[in-house]
């Protein structure tokens, strides 16, 4: 058996992001799913840009505020308490719009946490496709 506390206030944020974000998974000792916390204020993006992953499944749990959840079939928003989940293959931008009032708070957790399933989605250049088809 194996348990462990993480206290946020002890964890660096991670540098040149356009929020702040706290990745969670290894002081945690998590391997097998990848837990991470952001925090946007009015105007600013959640890591990544517009993205979907070939294999991992994305499930953001908004703390605080309103997010805004872009989709190639329109955009969500997700209040307080409530669960956006993303499936593999799936184009997603998160952000905490222009004119929110308040600071928005994720917990973002994917699995499985494999390194090099993130890929770019431009909405210009999707011709109607699958995203993982490389347009």
């Amino acid at each position: 058996m194996g348990y462990r506390v993480v206290d946020p206030e002890t964890l660096e944020t991670e540098p040149d992001r356009p929020c702040t974000m706290h990745r969670f998974s290894e002081p945690a000792g998590l391997s097998s799913m990848a837990v991470n916390r952001f925090g946007a204020d009015p105007g600013e993006q959640l890591p990544l840009a517009y993205h979907y992953h070939d294999e991992q499944e994305e499930a953001l749990y908004v703390v605080s505020g309103t997010l805004a959840v872009e989709t190639p079939e329109g955009t969500y928003e997700v209040p307080t308490g409530g669960l956006f989940a993303v499936d593999p293959g799936s184009p997603q931008r998160a952000y905490n719009p222009a004119d929110a009032e308040e600071r928005v708070t994720v917990l973002a957790i994917g699995a499985p946490p494999v390194e090099g399933d993130v890929h770019a989605y431009d909405p210009e250049e999707d011709g109607g496709g699958d995203p993982g088809d490389g347009r």
